[in-house]
């Protein structure tokens, strides 16, 4: 009897380890996956830290590369990527003909940086139609009557402008050149265009490097690297006449008119939005995946980590200590829904 119960015992801590050794082995493999993702600077600080977060608290790497929104829509058509990342939404044909989804996953605002000697943070005033006017050529000098009117007692150079604009495919010239277009006359509203005057710089680093480097200069950038890099950002009139800091505060006024659905791709556009303290050049960014690929595995991780990156409190954090605003909850909750009906891993679906 004693021998049964002994046979016995050892057979359940047989079982028993040999559970434990599967379940070393199915973590080991979560920990050894790999998501793979390009394309938008515009949110890279913050999927810079919210990898950084997520690899020490599940063991799996987000590896995205800020390479321009244009550069991240033709990694994830060209599938060379788990996902891409752009700031200028697609239309639904588009993301038809490629058999893409495409949901938001923050949003912030892209910031005037200008270097003026003297000239600190949020102490020039510029307005729209002035800023189109630097850009159109039409303003060249920084000491304009235009300038100056708007920034009584600012001591301002007869210096020429050196306006720095970015060289790539690039969602943040999207969404300022769509606000561009919206207050002023001008002529395109793209990732890539034809620039009447200035210099460009490859990425977000590229144009704030410029920047930095050129005096007289002025550029346009995502709010957090101007922080990050202790640049001089500018005020700007908001639709209703007042002047408006950049902020998240300032950031989430402005997304709160954002118009979302699932039926459209959830593209909008949400520059020159009305409503007091709305930052006039506000926007979001998107990620693109396809409908269909062979690996569960890894797509299934990747959906855990958006999932995280939108309800996690860690996220939250990290995205208000970079001056990113969420994506409402209620937002989410549709775009849970299209991964679900639309997207097949391994011919089930990814999430």
């Amino acid at each position: 009897m004693k021998w049964a119960q002994t046979k016995a015992g050892t057979l359940l801590a047989c079982v028993a380890l040999a559970v434990l050794a599967s379940l070393v082995v199915a973590g080991s493999a979560l920990a050894a996956i790999t998501v793979t993702g390009a394309g938008a600077t515009f949110p890279y600080p913050l999927y810079a830290k919210w990898a950084k977060d997520y690899q020490s608290a599940t063991g799996v790497k987000i590896n995205y590369q800020p390479i321009g929104s244009g550069g991240g829509i033709s990694a994830i058509e060209g599938g060379t990527v788990m996902f891409g990342g752009t700031d200028a939404p697609l239309q639904l044909a588009d993301l038809n003909s490629h058999s893409l989804v495409q949901f938001p996953m923050t949003s912030g605002g892209v910031v005037p940086i200008v270097h003026i000697s003297g000239v600190g943070a949020g102490r020039l005033k510029l307005t729209g139609a002035v800023l189109a006017d630097i850009y159109m050529k039409k303003i060249t000098k920084w000491n304009d009557s235009r300038i100056k009117s708007l920034n009584p007692g600012l001591s301002l150079p007869s210096s020429s402008i050196v306006a720095v604009h970015r060289s790539d495919g690039s969602g943040t010239t999207w969404i300022f050149t769509h606000y561009l277009q919206a207050v002023s006359s001008w002529p395109w509203a793209d990732k890539t265009g034809s620039w009447p005057t200035g210099i460009g710089g490859k990425g977000s680093e590229g144009v704030a490097s410029l920047v930095q480097k050129d005096a007289n200069s002025i550029g346009y950038i995502e709010y957090s690297y101007a922080k990050q890099n202790h640049m001089a950002y500018t005020q700007m009139k908001d639709k209703s006449g007042g002047w408006v800091l950049p902020s998240a505060g300032s950031f989430k006024a402005a997304m709160s008119k954002a118009k979302w659905s699932a039926s459209n791709g959830f593209y909008t556009v949400c520059v020159n939005e009305s409503g007091a303290n709305a930052w006039p050049i506000a926007g979001a960014t998107f990620l693109l995946v396809k409908k269909s690929t062979s690996n569960y595995s890894t797509a299934h991780a990747m959906f855990k980590f958006f999932d995280w990156g939108y309800k996690s409190s860690k996220a939250i954090s990290d995205s208000a200590s970079l001056q990113y605003v969420p994506i409402p909850s209620k937002v989410y909750g549709s775009v849970e829904s299209v991964w679900h009906k639309q997207v097949k891993a391994g011919g089930k679906a990814a999430w």
